[in-house]
């Protein structure tokens, strides 16, 4: 469901929720994520809003994003918070539904002129995305499919450390799928390209949005085929098989990386 021009009506300004972002930090107020136009007033940040999109909230709650001038500063009783950092410390719903509101962000400002032609674009009234006024070329919200995969081998759990990981965990293998790739093969080249071994028995798992900035992580099992850990030493730093007793630091509740993890541990505990 999309919302339409009506949303952006004066009118709905006073009855909405606002999540307000600077760049990839989202701005608190007492610790609260979620602002009313009323306290945007109070704070008189309304000077400061460079772009506002909708947001479909649940059960048709009038949510938007907005973006506030990297001018914009922090004061007493407001902080601005990585969203990433956040996950876990606050309810999932409210994490995801900050997430998606930071993804739609984040397509309106990489989107405002035509890819096509040069234009500037405007936004379309009938649906979620961008319209070309000089060509006519409509431009949709990118969405990066991406899998990630548990591999395990016997009682075994494959795990790695990632150049971009921040606090030094280990997690599951994770990437992009190339053009012209299926999900599954795209499992099989990553693990081969990032640890140089061979799997088999893919199935799915899962799937999680994952809005830094714009992928939808699509989450397999795997079952070791062969070859031994060779790490490309780009993107991984380190990698190796472990038990459910002695498993590294790994990632926090929330993601579907955590979840793949506690599926493996859980049935290991059943076996």
């Amino acid at each position: 469901m999309y919302l339409g021009s009506d949303f952006f009506s004066p009118k709905n300004e006073e009855i909405a929720d606002y999540f307000l972002f600077k760049e990839n930090k989202i701005l608190t107020l007492n610790n609260s994520l979620q602002w009313s136009w009323s306290e945007i007033e109070q704070y008189n940040l309304t000077k400061n809003l460079i772009r506002v999109q909708p947001v479909e909230g649940e059960e048709g709650h009038l949510v938007k994003v907005a973006e506030l001038a990297p001018t914009t500063d922090e004061a007493e009783g407001l902080t601005f918070h990585n969203l990433r950092r956040l996950l876990g410390a606050i309810p999932d719903k409210t994490f995801f539904l900050a997430g998606k509101a930071y993804q739609i962000l984040f397509w309106d400002r990489t989107h405002q002129f035509c890819g096509q032609c040069g234009a500037r674009t405007v936004n379309k009234n009938d649906e979620r995305a961008k319209v070309c006024p000089s060509c006519g070329f409509v431009n949709y919200p990118r969405i990066s499919p991406a899998m990630i995969v548990a591999v395990t081998r016997g009682r075994e759990i494959l795990l790695a450390k990632g150049s971009r990981f921040q606090g030094g965990f280990y997690s599951v293998l994770a990437g992009f799928v190339e053009p012209g790739e299926t999900f599954e093969e795209c499992v099989e080249r990553e693990i081969k390209e990032e640890v140089g071994l061979k799997v088999k028995n893919i199935n799915y798992f899962g799937s999680q949005p994952w809005p830094f900035p714009d992928s939808l992580m699509v989450g397999f099992t795997a079952e070791y085929a062969g070859g031994d850990i060779t790490i490309d030493n780009k993107e991984i730093l380190d990698a190796g098989w472990y038990t459910a007793e002695g498993l590294p630091l790994i990632p926090g509740n929330g993601s579907i990386a955590r979840r793949l993890i506690d599926w493996y541990v859980q049935k290991q505990d059943n076996s």
